[in-house]
């Protein structure tokens, strides 16, 4: 059990460690002490990455299956993927409940082996966690003996980082956040929200190309999930991360994603690949907008043809 729970913990930061924005964010003051490391002179953010040639992730016919140890048998999770996601973009994956996101998701942060095609990230093949992923799970796993500035500086540490510079390294991130003054506090003394923020900062400090979000949301109350979307809208915006998310919410995938690819059924194919044509940034009243509604519309009712489809609904 011990060593389930440590392996969840390392996983839960950076693969490394292990072998103008809406709502209440604000971007950093430029000039500070804290300076972001991704950020460019004069503060201005990174440009996102147009060009699918570009990739920071490609996959190829990839499929993954699940052997069971007593009786041999089979069950098939994902079937023949393709799927290119660009430096700098912002891709979520949608489908029914148990149809194989997470698997796919796991199988890119080096976690699950795949049983067929090729998967590779900045040009090379994934077989293990590496510096070049973060993972942020649904909940924080937080180490609940270290403080905000405990937890965050956990990959750096590992990494052989000296403790003056992890210590500068994860200021910055605590205060991109919004958890500065609280980072000598322990995660009994948080909210769920503060929690998830702490771990998107040990995820972000350690600069992954790649971060990994599965439904890095969905333990959250709903008005919580409104702010903290919002705050993961504003860090993106700064940081251009190259982000692939699993979300069971229609309305956060397309607020925050410029692609979102619908999975079917299990063993999951990729039904559908909308391009989110909205814009960035996301104005504070884009869910009322009438193309978010019908975006929203008609990713629901691919999800319900396919739910049909195998009598879910």
């Amino acid at each position: 059990m011990f060593r389930s729970l440590k392996a969840r913990l390392d996983f839960a930061v950076p693969a490394a460690a292990t072998a103008g924005a809406s709502g209440l964010y604000r971007p950093p003051v430029a000039g500070t002490s804290h300076a972001l490391p991704f950020q460019r002179q004069g503060g201005e953010p990174a440009p996102a990455g147009a060009s699918r040639s570009n990739g920071a992730l490609a996959a190829t016919g990839v499929s993954i299956a699940y052997t069971n140890s007593s009786t041999g048998e089979v069950t098939p999770a994902v079937s023949q993927i393709d799927l290119t996601v660009a430096k700098g973009e912002f891709v979520s994956i949608v489908g029914l409940s148990g149809c194989g996101k997470s698997s796919f998701l796991n199988a890119v942060a080096g976690l699950t082996a795949i049983s067929g095609g090729t998967l590779v990230a900045g040009g090379v093949p994934i077989t293990r966690p590496g510096p070049d992923r973060a993972v942020v799970f649904q909940r924080p796993s937080l180490l609940p003996w270290r403080t905000v500035l405990g937890n965050v500086i956990y990959g750096l540490e590992l990494q052989g980082i000296p403790k003056r510079e992890a210590h500068r390294r994860a200021a910055a991130y605590i205060d991109l956040v919004q958890l500065g003054g609280v980072e000598h506090f322990y995660p009994a003394a948080l909210s769920g929200g503060m929690q998830q923020r702490v771990n998107l900062a040990r995820a972000l400090v350690c600069d992954p190309d790649i971060l990994l979000l599965d439904e890095p949301f969905g333990a959250l109350d709903a008005i919580t999930r409104e702010t903290m979307q919002k705050e993961l809208l504003g860090i993106w915006e700064t940081t251009r991360k190259t982000v692939l998310m699993v979300t069971h919410q229609i309305d956060e995938a397309i607020l925050l994603s410029d692609r979102i690819l619908v999975f079917s059924d299990r063993p999951a194919r990729i039904l559908a690949e909308i391009v989110v044509e909205l814009p960035r940034p996301r104005p504070a009243n884009v869910k009322a907008l009438p193309a978010f509604t019908r975006l929203e519309t008609r990713i629901w009712e691919l999800i319900q043809e396919t739910a049909r489809g195998r009598g879910r609904l």
